[in-house]
């Protein structure tokens, strides 16, 4: 690792101002920061601490859902007796990820701004547009076992390796940001990663000096919540796919469906023509395949990864089978 200067900001705004420069780098809980500074990977000149601003509280919102201050930690949200029972998906999307130690340190506002696992980010000596601009994306040619086939492009095929944001796009949840000039702006969880496109350095839609104060979930919402992460181990493993689903019935046809996916993307992914096609519809086995065609229209394997198109079919039928009661 190399040197670097720590700042303890006591304030919002002074944490914004020592933010600002392209050097600098925020740090809440750090389990994901501190293993890249080690790799090399970030080497920032100043690392500004921000884990004794506050921002640690769940709080109800005027409209009956709730606001996960940014660093309220992964145990706090998970172990939360509203979120467990009402935001139950993403009490299991958290529990799904990584141990009981890093749950303990990882926050919110961090979670959602981790960055991919790709074995070519994370080792210096490879190709990453993501890392180095302009230096090829050795997935692609290479080895691409965790890696996407939704939305990639010629640029980077890496995915995002989170669980709770993807519970958190079935919930349509809101992310809360503060600017370097003290103005506020709301983004929804679906529209605050981005895809790789030309510029897979950008994570994220935050600019230089932005922070993440919040997270809001709207009210509670009707119907069966699920999620259901499928990996190489049971434990301590990022996902090769992940569904999380809300589901609710009225009569013998589906209400409501609310459906996001890990492991398939550089970002959750949420596409709205899923609610579309399964809302107002009987569940059976070809309405399942239906949603998973139209899924899956898209995708493109890389050799490695091809098996992530029919797991995720598969996924997917059992989640709606299971959220709707329906046999196979």
């Amino acid at each position: 690792m190399r040197p670097f200067d720590l700042q303890r900001p006591d304030s919002l705004e002074h944490a914004r101002n020592l933010s600002t420069g392209e050097t600098a780098t925020l740090i809440a809980g750090g389990t994901n920061l501190l293993d890249l500074m080690k790799l090399q990977v970030e080497v920032p000149e100043r690392v500004v601490a921000i884990d004794r601003l506050g921002m640690n509280e769940i709080q109800a919102t005027e409209d009956g859902g709730l606001r996960i201050g940014a660093l309220v930690t992964n145990t706090a949200t998970a172990n939360d007796a509203r979120i467990r029972s009402d935001y139950p998906v993403l009490a299991r999307a958290i529990l799904a990820g990584a141990t009981q130690q890093l749950r303990n340190r990882a926050t919110t506002g961090g979670n959602l701004c981790q960055r991919t696992r790709c074995y070519y980010f994370t080792n210096i000596d490879q190709p990453c547009n993501k890392r180095e601009p302009g230096s090829g994306c050795g997935a692609i040619e290479g080895i691409a076992r965790l890696h996407g086939v939704l939305g990639t492009s010629s640029s980077c095929i890496a995915t995002y390796p989170g669980d709770m944001a993807v519970a958190m796009s079935a919930l349509d949840a809101t992310v809360e940001i503060v600017s370097a000039d003290g103005s506020e702006r709301s983004v929804p969880v679906r529209d605050f990663h981005l895809l790789p496109g030309d510029t897979p350095w950008r994570d994220n839609v935050l600019e230089t000096g932005e922070i993440i104060t919040a997270v809001t979930l709207p009210a509670l919402v009707e119907g069966k919540q699920l999620y259901r992460k499928v990996r190489e181990r049971s434990s301590y493993a990022f996902a090769l796919v992940s569904v999380a689903a809300i589901i609710a019935m009225e009569g013998d046809t589906i209400a409501r469906a609310d459906l996001a996916f890990g492991g398939l993307a550089h970002k959750p992914w949420y596409d709205p023509r899923l609610s579309d096609l399964l809302v107002g519809k009987a569940p059976d086995a070809a309405l399942f395949d239906s949603a998973a065609d139209l899924l899956l229209e898209n995708a493109q394997g890389y050799g490695e990864n091809d098996f992530k198109i029919p797991l995720a079919r598969r996924t997917l039928a059992a989640v709606l089978a299971e959220a709707t009661e329906t046999e196979l």
